[in-house]
């Protein structure tokens, strides 16, 4: 189980208000606070979204075009989009370190309590207020929006529990507050925002317009400094739920995010977020890329619903799994995937699809077809300009080569016998010069592969085993 700690304040901090007004400190509202440090990034050249592939000249200007204006911001995509990590990476414009009054219920800071306990304290105490320190990460939150949040959970209610210690019902501080004024000067992002059912949207309105909350009937203004932003999926907004007109009119910015646009984005963000257990060279990778992008054209899946880019990562580690599952077969150390991994794609993803009606039964064959696709593609790309007729002559001379997943690679480059191509190969393919048999071993049966689909060679099944198969003449 992974441990989350919390970041521990630096000594030297104020611990005080008159010591952070010594200090110099000053008070800005969050707005504020993320406007400042996105321009200084931004005139220092910094990248302020690290982590985020592929919406560098759609999504993120957009976006930094909002933050400025200092407005709510509602992202619109499809599933798998990366709209969750550019709502999180949020937490990166804020900064490290914030002040707090110590023991407030809410993140108040001290120049400015909010809720009646604190500022009884704050008068009480004048500079001597106890000042503790806030890590941004603590001072952003989320909420997954589902039909059966309530008004208590975003915004508070009455505490039985201090009712019955003998507050009256009059008294506010017998409130329990919710996510939303609890994220006072922070952020607080709301998922699937059109699953809200729409009476509780509207308890947002006052957050997002008037900056206060209302619980019941308490005669209760909370001025809240809260950045509000949501994430919806399109079809969802317009059909199966949808954010109130009201709600929508109240966000400042309304950003549609994408797929990545190209192969290299889309490579890219795989090898960031997939958890790879053996080693999957840029090829395959570039396939099932090619193959997300080819799902996401097709008229047999269902485009409302989208390709997520989780297939595309789930695609690589299957890839990376079934190599190492081949190496513990095969004694081979150290597992490399090479292209005959890539047929466990097919049945195992098949789940994360959503095919159109009238595709029931054809499902596999249309996976198996794109895939190979995805394969012909990627080796016209890589191999463009490659003469490959010595290995071709080679294969159909008798030199056949079987490839499976109890083939070590090895046996692979043996059944071959020297051929000045196959140096070339690792040279298109941008091997090291000391790349191992794995490596090479993949390059050669990219090669072959698109030898194959480009029917210059043959390819079926051995007798002996269906899951070996040999290219030959």
């Amino acid at each position: 189980m992974v441990r989350v700690t919390t970041p521990i304040a630096p000594e030297e901090l104020p611990r005080t208000t008159g010591a952070l007004r010594a200090s110099g400190h000053r008070y800005r509202s969050i707005r504020t606070e993320i406007r400042d440090n996105l321009l200084t990034r931004l005139r220092a050249g910094d990248d302020p979204w690290p982590g985020i592939v592929g919406f560098d000249t759609t999504v993120l200007p957009q976006l930094e075009r909002a933050l400025i204006a200092g407005h709510d911001v509602v992202l619109l995509g499809e599933r798998g989009q990366g709209k969750t990590r550019l709502l999180r990476a949020l937490t990166g414009l804020l900064d490290e370190w914030s002040p707090v009054i110590d023991g407030a219920e809410l993140g108040e800071h001290p120049y400015r309590p909010v809720t009646p306990a604190s500022v009884r304290r704050a008068a009480e105490l004048g500079d001597e207020l106890p000042v503790a320190w806030r890590h941004r990460s603590q001072r952003y939150a989320e909420k997954l929006a589902t039909p059966d949040t309530s008004v208590a959970d975003l915004v508070g209610d009455v505490d039985p529990v201090k009712v019955a210690a003998g507050r009256s019902l009059g008294d506010p501080e017998t409130i329990h507050y919710g996510l939303v004024p609890r994220a006072h000067r922070g952020i607080i992002a709301v998922n699937e925002l059109p699953d809200l059912a729409e009476r509780i949207q509207v308890a947002l309105l006052n957050v997002m317009e008037e900056r206060d909350i209302q619980v019941r009937g308490y005669n209760l203004r909370l001025p809240l400094d809260v950045l509000l932003v949501g994430s919806a999926n399109p079809d969802d907004y317009t059909n199966r739920g949808r954010i109130i007109t009201p709600l929508k009119d109240r966000f400042g910015a309304e950003i549609r995010t994408h797929y990545p646009p190209t192969v290299t984005a889309e490579v890219a963000l795989v090898r960031q977020e997939a958890h790879l257990v053996a080693e999957v060279p840029e090829t395959l990778l570039e396939v099932v890329a090619r193959l997300s992008r080819l799902l996401r054209e097709s008229t047999s899946i269902d485009q409302r619903s989208g390709v997520s880019a989780r297939f595309a990562i789930a695609a690589a580690e299957t890839v990376s799994a079934a190599a190492l599952r081949r190496a513990a077969l095969t004694g081979e150390d150290p597992a490399v995937a090479r292209p005959v991994d890539l047929t466990t794609v097919p049945g195992v993803l098949r789940g994360k699809l959503e095919f159109e009606p009238g595709e029931e039964g054809r499902e596999d064959e249309l996976l198996h077809y794109l895939l190979r696709r995805a394969v012909a593609e990627t080796g016209r790309a890589r191999l463009a300009g490659l003469d490959l007729t010595e290995l071709a002559d080679a294969v159909s001379d008798g030199h056949q080569v079987l490839t499976g997943e109890r083939v070590p690679a090895g046996a692979v480059l043996a059944a071959l016998p020297k051929l000045a191509v196959l140096d070339e190969l690792v040279t298109q393919l941008r091997l090291p010069a000391d790349a191992g048999d794995g490596a090479r071993a993949a390059a050669v049966e990219l090669a072959l592969e698109h030898l194959y689909l480009t029917r210059r060679l043959a390819k079926q099944p051995t007798d002996a085993d269906p899951d070996t198969v040999v290219y030959g003449a």
